[in-house]
C-alpha cells in the first residue's frame, strides 16, 4: 500500500511540473551546455592571448586547462547561487506559512539546478572523449550521482534547499584547479586549499543540521 501511494505522489507531482514548468528543464539543461561550449571557446581565445605557457603546452594539457577553466566558472557561479538562495532570497525562509523547507522550490531555483545539469552532461561528454585523459570511473561515477540528485531535486521540487546546501562544496573547485595550473604541490595554494576542503567538509553537514 505505502508503494502504491508513493507511485502515485510521483506521478502526481510529476502532472504538476508538466504543468506548471514545462519548459525549465530542456531549456535550462540547454543553457547550461550551450554556456560550457561558450566557456570553452573564451578559455581558448583568453588563454592563448595572454597566458604564454598555455601556447607550449601539449594538445592534451590545453584541454585540460580549458576544461577546468569551465569547472571554475561553474563552481563561482553555483556557489554565488547557492548562497543567495539557501540564506538571502526569501524561498527557503522560515515560515511555516510556505510549508516544509523540503518541499519548497521555484520557478529560478528549479532553473538554476538545470544548468548545473547541463554542465555534468557537457563535462562527462569531455570525459568519455578524451577517457582517461580527464578522470577515471571515479569521475564518470561522481558525475551521474550528481546528475541523478541534481535532476531529482530539479523535476520534483523537493530537496532543493538541501541540494543548494551541498553544492556549496563547490567553493573548493577554484582552489583545486589553481592548484593544478600552478603545478606545485607542496606550495602554499596546496595548503590553502586542503584546509578549504576540511573546513567545506565540516561546515556543510553542520550547516544542514542548523537549518533542520
Amino acid at each position: 500500500m505505502m508503494i502504491s501511494d508513493y507511485q502515485e505522489w510521483v506521478n502526481q507531482v510529476f502532472r504538476e511540473y508538466s504543468l506548471h514548468h514545462q519548459w525549465i528543464p530542456c531549456t535550462s539543461i540547454i543553457c547550461g551546455i550551450l554556456a560550457c561550449k561558450l566557456v570553452y571557446d573564451i578559455s581558448k581565445i583568453i588563454s592563448g592571448t595572454f597566458f604564454k605557457s598555455y601556447s607550449s603546452l601539449p594538445k592534451m594539457k590545453k584541454i585540460e586547462w580549458d576544461n577546468r577553466t569551465i569547472s571554475t566558472v561553474h563552481a563561482i557561479f553555483i556557489t554565488v547561487l547557492s548562497v543567495y538562495l539557501a540564506f538571502w532570497s526569501d524561498l527557503f525562509a522560515g515560515d511555516p506559512q510556505h510549508g516544509p523547507v523540503l518541499f519548497r522550490s521555484s520557478a529560478f531555483s528549479t532553473f538554476v539546478l538545470g544548468v548545473s545539469v547541463g554542465y555534468f552532461i557537457s563535462d562527462l561528454a569531455m570525459i568519455f572523449w578524451f577517457y582517461p585523459a580527464l578522470g577515471g570511473m571515479e569521475y564518470v561515477l561522481h558525475h551521474f550521482l550528481s546528475m541523478a540528485a541534481l535532476g531529482y531535486a530539479m523535476l520534483t521540487g523537493n530537496g532543493q534547499f538541501y541540494t543548494y546546501m551541498v553544492l556549496l562544496s563547490e567553493t573548493t573547485t577554484p582552489g583545486i584547479n589553481l592548484r593544478w595550473l600552478l603545478g606545485s604541490f607542496c606550495s602554499c595554494t596546496y595548503s590553502i586549499t586542503s584546509m578549504l576542503i576540511l573546513i567545506r567538509l565540516c561546515c556543510c553537514p553542520l550547516l544542514d543540521f542548523i537549518s533542520l
